[in-house]
């Protein structure tokens, strides 16, 4: 096993909601009485499948309830383990699928909400991630501005697939949220089923939706660059969660060439696009879809061009490591600690204000 140096800051797990009913007394009274009147069902759709194995390790699901749903077993699973010293929590329920703007806004501010009193207020090495209602980016800054104030909310939390590409200028008001507070954007693997999860239609299995979150990973991050996302933004860091990052060298190689031949169409990429996304953009660690091979790995780590790009993560309880090898194998002791206490700390602000 690898050693893992003290102090690690773990960008991404995932508290599970444990039901409808643990938001009730979160929600403003009018959508908690439309939610029982209307006998509303879960918000799971963007959720693993339950009894899947990627969904959670069998001796992390505890005796009963959702993996990930109980604070003990993730102090006892994810915390003590890697003697991580700060955790964010990235809660993924349902709020973009949801037409309804408003009920989206409602049930947003009950998740943050319920995150603050369930998980951040009796665990100090937790932080977490803001949810909003990316459906309405005047309500998702309203919660934003609502939050901003507990530093223990440390970035602002989107989904990689929704209505439109992430560039677009209907997204602005969001990321100038975001810089205004010093907060990331982290996007995180999803999607709010608006359009198919491929270029050419529905998939027939999960197996598709999954392997093809990376192809939508990429299409945002090219939205992001091209839409100018950065230029107006200078300030803003944006973390791509769960995306795995084997994929990002080749496609930076490919937008590298384009740009040089169409860069008279947008004239505020002045540099490029690969420049740019080292200086701005972080990738969490898990899944690590590396290579077998340790020389192999090292190569790949040469192509990313940056060692400053990965952030550790275990994703849990989510299943995509063996037990506590979170760290593939092959990686130099200066790199894991940079990637497991010093990108971290450098990628969000009020993490490095809390150590300190």
């Amino acid at each position: 096993m690898i050693a893992i140096p003290p102090g690690g800051i773990d960008c991404d797990i995932h508290p599970a909601v444990p039901g409808l009913g643990a938001l009730l007394p979160y929600l403003a009274d009018h959508w908690r009485e439309s939610v029982v009147q209307r006998g509303m069902h879960e918000l799971e759709s963007i959720a693993y499948p339950k009894n899947a194995p990627l969904t959670s390790r069998p001796d992390w699901r505890g005796a009963g309830g959702l993996p990930g749903g109980d604070l003990d077993q993730l102090r006892a699973q994810a915390l003590g383990p890697f003697g991580t010293s700060l955790a964010i929590c990235n809660c993924l329920y349902g709020v973009q699928l949801l037409f309804s703007e408003d009920l989206a806004a409602g049930f947003a501010s009950a998740i943050n909400d319920w995150v603050r009193r369930e998980w951040l207020d009796p665990e100090p090495r937790l932080r977490a991630s803001i949810v909003v209602p990316v459906q309405n980016p005047e309500m998702a800054v309203n919660e934003i501005e609502r939050l901003a104030a507990d530093k223990r909310f440390v970035q602002i939390l989107m989904l990689v697939m929704g209505e439109m590409p992430l560039g677009r200028r209907h997204y602005w008001p969001i990321y100038a949220a975001a810089e205004r507070h010093g907060l990331p954007i982290g996007i995180h693997a999803g999607s709010g089923y608006r359009h198919p999860v491929t270029g050419v239609g529905w998939p027939s299995y999960y197996s598709e939706d999954y392997a093809n979150q990376a192809v939508a990973f990429q299409s945002a991050l090219t939205s992001l660059v091209c839409e100018g996302v950065f230029a107006k933004f200078p300030g803003l860091k944006v973390v791509l969660i769960e995306s795995g990052f084997t994929w990002l060298p080749a496609h930076l190689w490919r937008l590298n060439k384009f740009w040089r031949g169409l860069r008279m169409e947008v004239p505020w990429v002045d540099r490029p696009p690969a420049e740019i996304v080292r200086d701005h953009v972080r990738l969490t660690l898990q899944p690590v879809d590396s290579p077998p091979q340790h020389e192999q790995l090292e190569r790949l780590m040469e192509h990313m061009g940056s060692d400053a790009m990965l952030l550790f993560s275990t994703d849990y309880p989510h299943w995509h490591f063996e037990g506590t090898q979170a760290l593939p194998e092959g990686l130099p002791g200066a790199l894991i600690h940079k990637i497991m206490v010093d990108n971290p700390r450098a990628t969000y602000a009020r993490l490095t204000e809390a150590l300190a």
